[in-house]
């Protein structure tokens, strides 16, 4: 068989800080999860390892990387490296494609709570 079909009913979900997460096999080392929020991102976190690469399906909002606000809004593709500080506020509906694949062990939470 030359490809995989994961459906929809077989793909896990879970919630953290105000995120609900369909998250799907990994792609070779890649993981790959699609984030859907009413608020955002409400602590700030970085990943010691991971590039976040996240593609904006629908809404708009801001992003602060290491304080620095970043606007997006649908269509917009944005990559953040690692060891970069993480928040983000608005409502969204983004693909993140982690490389390599996210790992609970190297994600740092710098602050629980910004807002």
């Amino acid at each position: 068989m030359n490809y995989k079909l994961t459906k929809n009913k077989d793909i896990e979900k879970k919630e953290k800080v105000g995120i609900n997460f369909d998250v799907f096999p990994n792609i070779g080392d890649c993981g790959v999860v699609i984030e859907n929020t009413e608020e955002g991102h409400s602590s700030e976190f970085y990943n010691i390892k991971s590039t976040f690469n996240y593609i904006i399906l629908e809404g708009n909002g801001s992003f602060f990387l290491d304080e620095e606000e970043v606007i997006v809004s649908k269509g917009d593709f944005l990559s953040i490296l690692p060891n970069t500080r993480i928040y983000f506020k608005g409502k969204l509906k983004m693909i993140l494609i982690t490389n390599p694949a996210w790992k609970k062990e190297d994600e740092v939470e710098t602050r629980a709570s910004i807002w």
